[in-house]
């Protein structure tokens, strides 16, 4: 039975600190969804018994049939604290001991991390969730990575303790040194990427941000529950007790004293306290020893109904630690104790969301999380409907009111303030809440809040800023920790169904937040997303529903770089057609760090260009005039190729830097050797002679011969091919190790690094491996291991195709480049340099 109505989360949406907006993170089978359950099942959503087993917020058929979470799923609830001693503990004041909730599962699988990234901007606070068996993976990283870069507090559960204590057999000592080695590990992750703005967020049990537990069996607890107990129990002071009960303190019942080394005859005072009853009772049930139970029972006052006194084994296990350790008691405790809640969090948040400048009133509104100011609401992905076509946008008011009816400006991700592209000025159907597999109507939202959107649909394709303040500058749009390298083409079995296809690639680039759909030059629809699990999933989402028509689908293709090896040989000269203009350029590699760092966003084409020279000259050493010349980054203004003005004294440049900056963008989005886009490619202008009259040296003159004195410069600079790699990090029992080797060196792979998992015989091993020898990798390793291994891919870095250059057809990159070609319907020979130079 559902304990709260919409009215009551509603009347708690006006208390900002009462709210905690956090989603779920973790890497991929830690037992998130199983988890978030145990949350669902308190609010009365889910009965007691499907608690672990439902996976309420997996609402997808395929999401249930495969275990794996696709989307992120949303969902809001309500949560009392009844203990008033929690309430003290509170950091901000409020005023009633009611909790609005809002919570998104998000996957784990590294294909869909877009989806966590989308979840991450609309919340404050992150539950991480960590396998006590398997310790902190790939993907744990990655999410929490993000995370912090998006000033977002984390707390953890270990989870899966069950297994340790069934399926291992640990001793106490084991499990606590397996304990603190994970949470090691994790403040390792979080002590790297250290913001002096969120301060010290690492996590310690004693501190209460840590809880352990078990999803599938729906109990945990943290140390400041049991601390708790025994604070009443002995009349001692709670916080003592809870600095005891982790690290090196011991207990030594005969004398009663507290000692810091084991030599007293103490135990470890977290063995005797906490892990002491959990033991006894995992003891007592799976060993059937009946006559002690009860006695048990009674000590820790758990009461059993007749029909769970009946029971035997796990589920009479499962009946008890749910009684004595709710899972949701702990995980509750740990959110409104210690994540915050939209008005301390906005506060910190507001520099990393907001584009304009800190002081103006939307960025104040932000700040202060203000109902009243202007509205501000950022849309982070699109969620399809029951009705076809149609999607709810899903995202989170940070400043302002919204509710049905209102008219506001909705700015995609290319408005400029002041300006009137990617803008539309319409009113908001209707607000929404977003309830799992479910949504609720509600009149108006206000700030700090997440919600859903009708109606906003047809004008924004993936996210966007709404906003009601003409002067407001967009909200930063999302920086995903994965890009769209794999792709295929696809067609339509039937020639009548292609408006079909065409109308179902655009919902299908709504849905998802990082899958890119086009049309190549040869007039093929290309599909491209993170990986092959990702692409599967948009292809079948594709043909049953968005497009709903049988498809043939290509094999799959993957995306490369072109870029340049050395310094070009002698400066490349174009003349326009009218032969009155003449440019001169150089090409030449740019360093990796510098690229990561544009990719990554700490570079870019936004900052101020006297703090970008500085950056660029100290920490790589370019010269100063040369940073602060910088005249555009490309393709789409933000990749990892420059432009740099090394002209001296020359009249009517400004003139033509548009036209030049057109023809950059347009050469480094499909460069000379097989029209892939440029990366890291850094070209000069050197010199330039122009006509007089103005009307000789137009954009019809300057762009077409700035694309072929590009062309011409790179073909002079060792051209060479870049291709993208996946790190992949693979689990497995030693014994089965032997077989990956096999798989790795049969496709170009190599392990760099392999550690054993202490207290377990799983190996980690971490190697590079190309995209394009990716494709069916998962069942070629499972078949030559048994089935043992589980990889995990995701995209890590390009590097330089080996093999000789790609401009000779009997080289591997040559072969590469004669297929793109030829599936490209290009000439399947590269144009000589010679075609886009002219002799001096």
């Amino acid at each position: 039975m559902v304990n709260f109505t919409v009215e009551e989360i509603r009347a708690l949406m006006d208390k900002a600190a009462n709210i905690r907006n956090m989603s779920v993170i973790a890497h991929v089978d830690h037992g998130k969804s199983t988890l978030t359950d145990s949350l669902v099942q308190r609010a009365g959503i889910i009965s007691s018994a499907k608690a672990g087993e439902q996976r309420f917020t997996d609402t997808r058929p395929d999401e249930q049939e495969r275990g794996v979470t696709i989307k992120s799923t949303a969902i809001s609830l309500y949560a009392s604290l009844t203990d008033p001693e929690d309430m003290k503990d509170i950091p901000l004041k409020v005023d009633k001991n009611d909790f609005l909730i809002n919570l998104i599962d998000s996957p784990g699988h590294v294909d869909f991390s877009s989806e966590v990234t989308a979840a991450l901007r609309v919340t404050d606070g992150a539950l991480v969730v960590v396998d006590t068996v398997e310790g902190v993976c790939v993907q744990t990283e990655t999410v929490l990575r993000q995370a912090l870069g998006e000033r977002i507090k984390p707390v953890v559960i270990i989870n899966k303790v069950d297994r340790a204590l069934l399926e291992l057999q640990v001793s106490k000592e084991d499990l606590y040194q397996n304990f603190s080695r994970v949470i090691e590990s994790v403040n390792v992750v979080i002590a790297t990427y250290y913001d002096k703005v969120l301060g010290d967020v690492q996590v310690y049990p004693d501190k209460g941000t840590i809880a352990f537990g078990s999803g599938l069996h729906g109990w945990a607890f943290t140390v400041r529950q049991f601390a708790s107990r025994y604070a009443k129990k002995f009349g001692v002071d709670k916080n003592k007790m809870m600095s005891r009960l982790w690290g090196d303190n011991f207990f030594n019942p005969k004398t009663k004293k507290w000692t810091k080394t084991a030599e007293g005859g103490g135990e470890r005072a977290f063995n005797q306290f906490v892990l002491d009853p959990i033991f006894r009772i995992f003891g007592a049930v799976m060993n059937f020893k009946k006559d002690e139970i009860p006695k048990l029972l009674e000590k820790l006052e758990i009461k059993l109904t007749n029909e769970e006194k009946d029971l035997e084994g796990k589920q009479l296990l499962k009946a008890i630690m749910r009684k004595f350790l709710p899972a949701a008691d702990a995980l509750l405790e740990m959110m409104i104790l210690h994540l915050p809640s939209p008005v301390t969090a906005q506060k910190y948040r507001m520099e990393t969301l907001y584009e304009g400048p800190p002081d103006d009133e939307n960025a104040i509104g932000i700040r202060d999380c203000d109902p009243k100011g202007p509205l501000m609401l950022y849309v982070s992905k699109m969620v399809p409907t029951s009705d076809k076509g149609r999607f709810y946008a899903f995202g989170r008011v940070f400043s302002g009111t919204v509710r049905s009816g209102l008219k506001v400006r909705i700015q995609g991700p290319n408005y400029t303030p002041g300006k009137k592209e990617d803008l539309f000025v319409k009113a908001v159907q209707r607000t929404i809440l977003m309830m799992g597999r479910y949504v609720e109507p509600i009149e108006d939202v206000p700030a700090g809040n997440i919600l859903g959107l009708v109606g906003i649909d047809q004008f924004l394709l993936k996210s966007g800023t709404l906003t009601t303040s003409e002067t407001a500058h967009n909200l930063k749009v999302m920086k995903f920790s994965v890009s769209p390298v794999v792709q295929r083409s696809v067609e339509v079995k039937n020639a009548n169904d292609l408006p079909k296809l065409v109308e179902g690639l655009k919902r299908l680039s709504k849905s998802d937040p990082c899958v890119l759909t086009f049309i190549s030059d040869s007039g093929e629809h290309v599909v491209a997303g993170a990986g092959e699990l990702h692409l599967e999933i948009c292809l079948k989402d594709l043909e049953e529903d968005h497009a709903g028509v049988p498809l043939r689908i290509s094999d799959p293709v993957v995306q490369y770089r072109e870029t340049v090896g050395a310094k070009s040989s002698i400066t490349a000269l174009s003349k326009s057609p009218n032969k009155h203009n003449r440019l001169y350029m150089i090409a030449e590699p740019l360093a990796e760090e510098v690229c990561k760092e544009i990719e990554q966003g700490k570079i870019g084409p936004r900052d101020d260009f006297k703090a970008r020279a500085r950056i660029l000259a100290d920490e790589h050493g370019w010269d100063v005039t040369d940073a602060r010349k910088i005249w555009c980054f490309g393709p789409d203004t933000n990749g990892a190729n420059l432009l740099v003005d090394q002209t001296k004294a020359v009249q009517y440049l400004n003139e033509i830097k548009d036209s030049v900056v057109s023809g950059f963008q347009w050469a480094t989005k499909e460069g000379p050797v097989a029209e892939e886009p440029m990366r890291a490619i850094r070209f000069n202008v050197m010199d330039v002679t122009l006509h007089a009259d103005a009307i000789h040296r137009g954009g019809g003159q300057i762009i077409p011969t700035a694309r072929r004195v590009l062309y011409a410069a790179a073909l002079l600079a060792e051209p060479g091919l870049l291709e993208p790699v996946f790190l992949v990090e693979i689990q497995v029992p030693e014994q089965a190790m032997g077989g990956i080797y096999g798989v790795l060196t049969r496709r170009r792979g190599h392990v760099f690094e392999e550690t054993q998992r202490p207290g377990t015989p799983l190996f980690n091993i971490k190697a590079y491996l190309p995209v394009n020898e990716s494709f069916g990798f998962n069942a070629d390793l499972r078949s030559n291991t048994s089935g043992q291994a589980f990889p995990q891919s995701v995209f890590d870095h390009w590097q330089l195709l080996p093999g000789g250059s790609p401009l000779d057809p009997s080289t591997m990159p040559g072969k590469i480049v004669y297929d793109m070609r030829k599936r490209k319907g290009l000439k399947p020979d590269v144009p000589g340099v010679e075609n886009y130079y002219d002799k001096l």
